[in-house]
């Protein structure tokens, strides 16, 4: 590879780089605004309010118009385990880094 296209293709890694740290950084920061939701929900899931709450919706208690999709049962379940598993895929990615860096 001669010179030019050296610095072309670092160019392109730098832009590429730049724009996935930018990302990530906004998707972190987004993220961890969010844990405290992923929390209250992950412990509504688990309690007698949703069980209630369910059952009332089930029955058509509930209004016809209410948003109810945290009574799903995938709905918090997706959330919860979505999130365990990126923060697992976080410290792996951590985790392999500093073993090459090593």
């Amino acid at each position: 590879m001669n010179q030019i296209e050296r610095i072309k293709t670092m160019e392109a890694h730098l832009n590429k780089a730049t724009a996935a740290l930018k990302a990530l950084n906004e998707a972190l920061d987004l993220y961890t605004e969010s844990l405290d939701s992923i929390e209250i929900l992950d412990d509504y899931m688990c309690s007698d309010e949703w069980t209630q709450d369910f059952n009332d919706s089930e029955s058509g208690k509930l209004p016809k118009d209410l948003n109810c999709g945290v009574l799903s049962e995938d709905g918090i379940w997706n959330v919860v385990d979505t999130s365990r598993e990126l923060n697992c895929q976080m410290l792996e990615i951590v985790a392999t880094r500093l073993r090459n860096e090593a």
